[in-house]
């Protein structure tokens, strides 16, 4: 894949949206090969505006210090480890690829994007306290979670989350969880980073409020791409070597356009979003930690409610939430058409057999619709007690697009968290699904390199050890390398508070 200064539209890769992803990818192949020409389309007047905008998302840096999804019960009672340790694998990964940037001096400041809060699982009852001590008993035993702390001790809740424990009512058993190493990430400014990057050297062209409407094979292992300018201006094509979708919500649907047996068969069940927030300073400084609670029998898992300190450009608050809902849209900025468009034959049986299986989410669903402020403010005192209405405004979250699939025996299942789709060759990639999703943006986009660069990457292993000193191994299995990572990265990305 060489340059073609010759043709102002063609380019060696062509990335759609303007998100992590898109940014996350760019940037690696800038540092692997720096004369690639490279080109992003973005239908919005500036990146990160979707998903990736810092108050769209938690901001969690998801390593299963404090989810509890990632950590189910087996039928035996025992607790299954195996989700928590690949989620944390890969947020070391990314962790590694953020230091080797500021390290380089690519990234001037981690804490432009970055910052360390503690990370907390948090439970009532009984049963609960019993789950969450089976959890820790299970994870403190690997390398990954070292430095967890347990605690049934009213007085170091206290200690560790003042707020939640302000007036709480007695007698009610209570455990939590506490971790140093969580982080705070602002995956909107670490884009604009990113962009910023690669917009710094030659050979890269942002072409922002520029939607892309098509997508053609050319017949030859390239792709015709059929680009709008949102303002006025007119069409254009333009042609690409490879092409990466990365447009969030709205991937599903150029994918479909592109034709590839790949993206044949696959559907999107779109949620929406909506967080409570506090900026008043005499609350937000109560609190310093991202609280993770269970999720509601019924609730898809990027439903459970979290209670977190947020750092967006260099300001407090706190997020309480999700509170889930239902919109027919693809992106936040989307067209209530997005979900009837995106119904086609190939997929139809799939989408109707999930609805058919999956009616506790449906009247979840249909209950965070009718939930009135009163409800909200309930939940969110199940968490701060003395939660005052004054202090927190509803706003709105990025929207999610779960992934629907064929299934031999069920016809259709619905999955969580993120799908590589790849075809063409190798000639076109794009990312489907939803969390843990930018916090491990980086090891998705090695995987995109692994399945549409194979022939370049004997050529590009040593620079990608360099970048990410586990590539290719698993720190689970080494204890010796995950520690001098952990260390590595805790230096670099200045995460001693």
């Amino acid at each position: 894949m060489t340059s073609n200064p010759s043709s102002a539209s063609t380019y060696d890769v062509v990335l759609i949206g303007g998100g992590i992803m898109s940014a996350t990818l760019g940037a690696l192949l800038r540092q692997l090969e720096p004369g690639l020409s490279i080109a992003l389309f973005g239908r919005l007047d500036d990146v990160a505006l979707e998903s990736s905008n810092g108050w769209n998302n938690a901001g969690t840096g998801h390593s299963a210090l404090c989810e509890l999804n990632y950590t189910p019960l087996r039928p035996d009672g025992t607790v299954d480890i195996s989700k928590a340790v690949n989620v944390n694998e890969a947020f070391q990964v990314s962790r590694q690829f953020w230091s080797y940037l500021v390290e380089t001096g690519q990234i001037a400041s981690p804490r432009d994007f970055l910052n360390p809060i503690p990370h907390m699982s948090f439970v009532w009852g009984a049963e609960n306290v019993d789950f969450l001590r089976r959890r820790y008993a299970a994870l403190q035993q690997h390398p990954l979670f070292e430095g967890m702390s347990f605690t049934t001790d009213e007085a170091q809740l206290r200690q560790w989350m003042p707020l939640v424990m302000h007036d709480r009512a007695p007698g009610q058993p209570l455990a939590a969880t506490w971790h140093p190493a969580g982080t705070d990430v602002n995956f909107g400014a670490l884009t604009h980073r990113l962009i910023d990057l690669l917009s710094s050297k030659p050979g890269f062209d942002l072409n922002l409020a520029h939607e892309v409407e098509d997508l053609t094979p050319t017949g030859d292992g390239q792709w015709d791409i059929a680009v709008r300018a949102v303002h006025g201006g007119g069409e254009r094509k333009v042609r690409a070597r490879f092409v990466f979708v990365g447009a969030g919500g709205g991937a599903l649907h150029l994918l479909q356009k592109s034709g590839i047996p790949e993206a044949r068969g696959i559907g999107g069940f779109p949620v929406s979003g909506q967080f409570l927030r506090c900026t008043n300073p005499d609350v937000v400084s109560q609190h310093h930690a991202k609280v993770y609670g269970k999720a509601s029998v019924g609730a898809p898992p990027m439903s459970v409610p979290h209670l977190d300190t947020r750092v967006i450009d260099g300001k407090q608050g706190l997020l309480f939430g999700p509170y889930a809902g239902f919109s027919t849209k693809f992106l936040k900025q989307g067209s209530w058409l997005d979900l009837p468009r995106s119904i086609r034959m190939d997929n139809i049986g799939a989408m109707m057999a999930v609805a058919r299986d999956n009616m506790p989410l449906t009247r979840y669903l249909i209950q965070q619709v009718m939930q009135s402020n009163e409800d909200r403010l309930k939940a969110l005192r199940d968490f701060v007690p003395t939660a005052r209405k004054e202090d927190w405004e509803l706003i709105t979250a990025g929207q999610r697009v779960q992934v629907i699939k064929k299934d031999a025996k069920k016809g259709g299942v619905l999955q969580f968290g993120t799908e590589v789709v790849t075809g063409g060759g190798g000639s076109i990639a794009g990312l489907l699904g939803a969390s843990p999703g930018a916090s491990t943006a980086a090891p998705i986009m090695l995987t995109v390199l692994q399945r549409c660069f194979a022939d370049r990457l004997p050529q590009w292993e040593a620079r990608l050890r360099e970048m990410v000193p586990s590539y290719g191994i698993k720190l689970g299995q080494d204890a010796a390398l995950c520690a001098q990572v952990r260390e590595r990265t805790r230096t670099a990305l200045q995460l001693d508070g």
